[in-house]
Formats: structure tokens, C-alpha cells, sequence
């Protein structure tokens, strides 16, 4: 008896026969996606083994979705050279901001999802995820999860959520839009200043007039424009709105610290206290020599000094123009005088 072959014919009517049930997974996936997502606070769906398992290795390419994965571990957020901590929650706000400027997002849909190692040791090994920090995007149609996937380099995120977002509008073609930061003060918060303000403005009035404050103080004065001089070119402001280290541990040896990190991705707060210390030097030098050197009657003191301060800043101002070009490559040159050569 002859068995019938399959025909052209045949082969379109299953695919027409199985599309409704494609059609009707990848929607369940996205609805059980979405699904978590509402249950979270940041937005942020924390995946396991299985649930990538279901995800992205039980179904093919192209999917509905891209996933933005962040990798976690609990047992190292107390490294700080790592900044586990403040990258995640960097990376809720990214989310969280998102979802905010995308209620209605264009398909395929983008979420945002974190997995700590101890729960999902298989997944880090499908990635290959082998050192922290590591932010992963995975493309609706990737089919080699490792190869195809995208990873976020350091640069990325030097600039935290801002830089991240950059990334994912450079990788996914999507508007992320602005970041949503809180507020530093709230607003019960400063209901309260105000208020403690009212009461003790006689009390400060009254001792203002009568000139027996601090504030009259010419040393407080002094002591309080040089910290914030320091305080503004030491980039001391950077560091607390990017809760930027100190220093870091060398990936290369775990055995020293990184005070200076080469390249302009990310600048650690030890190179600007170095350069702030520089310039504030160079800034009381200047300020000595115009202000009280000028009062001194003995021209020969006055020589002295005034060549160890020029030396002295000069020695400075090329220390900070040498940090400078090793840090981001760029060259100062200097031009003289045409008489000159």
C-alpha cells in the first residue's frame, strides 16, 4: 500500500493549523511577564533557573520580549570596590523609569530582570557569567543566549541609570526617556524645616543684631570659602550623586587598589581629592601672595616667596595636566611667545 507524500499544501495548512497555539504562548509568556512586573515595587521581575529555562531556552526565537538581565550575588554587596548595591538599585530606577515614560510600550516588549547567583547557578553558567558586575541584554532573537546576547561594558554604567539608559536606546532602538530620580528631601520633610525655621527665626534675629554669632567670625568665613572651593573642584558633588568609590580592587590582582582609574567612563573619588588638593593649593598660594604677601615690607622675603610659590604651582598645574592626558588621552600644548623662539 503506498503512503501518501506531503505536499507543499500540506505543510502550510499544519503552520496555519499550529499558529493560533504559537501565538497563544508567547502571549501567555508576555501576560505571565507583565504579570510580575506589576507585582514588583521597581518593576524589576527577579527570574531563577526555571523561569529563564521557560523564557528563553524552551522557546525559540523570535520571541515577544527582550530581557534586560542584571546579575546579582547577596554575598558580595558588602565589596564595595564591586558596588553591587548601588548599581541594582541604579538599575530599579532604570526600570522603574521606563515602565513610568512607556505605559503603552511598542512590541517586541522590554523587561527589566535581576537573578542572584545562589539561585541560579545554571543561568550564570549559560551566560558565562564569571566576574560582577554584569548586565546582560538579551534581543528578542537571540538564539545563542551567550553569542547573541549583548553586554553591558563598564562604561555603560559609569554614569549609572543615565548611561544605562543610553545603552538600551542604542541596543533596542526604544526611548527609555528621563529618569526619575526621588526627591532628596521630602516633602513632610521639609514641612518640618519650614516650620522649626519659623520658630527659631526671632532667636537668630536678635543674636544676628547683637553680633554675638559665628557668623561673625572672619576665621569660620575663611575656613568655609576654602571647603567649598575644595569641595567644587574636587568633585566631591559627583561623587555623592554617583556614589562613586574611593578606589577599586585591581580585576588583575586582588591584591592591590586602583586610586586612578584610566579612561573617561568613570572617575573614582580619590583622582578628584587628589586634583582638588592640587588646585586648592595653587588657589591659597595665589591668594596669600595677593592678600598678605603684599603687606610684608622686606623685598627680599617677598622675592622668596613669591619663587616658591610659582614653583610650587607650576609643579601643580603639571601634575594636573599630566593626570589629565594619562587619564583621557588628550594633550595640552603649550605656545610660546613668537620673540621667544
Amino acid at each position: 500500500m503506498a503512503t501518501p507524500r506531503s505536499t507543499p499544501l500540506s505543510l502550510l495548512l499544519l503552520l496555519v493549523s499550529l499558529l493560533p497555539l504559537l501565538t497563544t504562548a508567547s502571549d501567555d509568556l508576555v501576560s505571565d511577564l507583565l504579570t510580575l512586573q506589576s507585582q514588583s515595587p521597581s518593576g524589576v521581575i527577579h527570574l531563577t533557573d526555571p523561569l529563564i529555562s521557560r523564557l528563553l531556552t524552551s522557546y525559540p526565537p523570535p520571541r515577544p520580549f527582550s530581557l534586560l538581565l542584571f546579575f546579582d550575588a547577596q554575598q558580595l554587596h558588602d565589596k564595595s570596590e564591586l558596588r553591587l548595591k548601588p548599581l541594582k538599585s541604579e538599575f530599579s530606577l532604570l526600570a522603574s523609569s521606563f515602565i513610568q515614560n512607556n505605559p503603552n510600550p511598542n512590541k517586541p516588549h522590554l523587561f527589566f530582570c535581576d537573578l542572584e547567583f545562589r539561585e541560579s547557578q545554571q543561568s550564570f553558567a549559560l551566560f558565562a557569567v564569571n566576574s560582577l558586575p554584569h548586565i546582560r541584554l538579551v534581543p528578542s532573537t537571540a538564539l545563542d543566549l551567550k553569542a547573541d546576547s549583548i553586554q553591558m561594558e563598564a562604561g555603560d554604567f559609569s554614569r549609572l541609570a543615565e548611561s544605562m539608559a543610553e545603552f538600551v536606546e542604542s541596543k533596542t532602538q526604544l526611548t527609555v526617556g528621563p529618569i526619575h530620580r526621588p526627591p532628596v528631601v521630602s516633602k513632610k520633610q521639609v514641612i518640618v524645616m519650614v516650620a522649626g525655621l519659623l520658630v527659631l527665626m526671632p532667636f537668630v534675629i536678635k543674636r544676628v543684631v547683637a553680633g554675638g554669632t559665628l557668623l561673625h567670625d572672619p576665621n569660620l568665613w575663611l575656613a568655609g570659602a576654602v571647603f567649598i572651593y575644595f569641595f567644587s573642584v574636587s568633585g566631591a558633588m559627583h561623587n555623592i550623586i554617583r556614589h562613586m568609590p574611593m578606589f577599586m580592587v585591581d580585576r588583575d590582582d586582588p591584591s592591590k587598589l586602583v586610586f586612578f582609574y584610566q579612561g573617561s567612563g568613570m572617575q573614582l573619588g580619590a583622582e578628584g581629592f587628589a586634583v582638588g588638593f592640587l588646585y586648592t593649593v595653587v588657589g591659597l598660594l595665589l591668594a596669600y601672595v595677593t592678600h598678605v604677601l603684599v603687606r610684608v615690607r622686606d623685598v627680599k622675603v617677598q622675592r622668596v616667596v613669591m619663587v616658591f610659590a610659582l614653583v610650587v604651582s607650576f609643579w601643580a598645574v603639571k601634575k594636573v595636566v599630566f593626570l589629565d592626558n594619562w587619564k583621557t588621552g588628550y594633550g595640552i600644548h603649550m605656545y610660546w611667545p613668537s620673540s621667544w623662539q
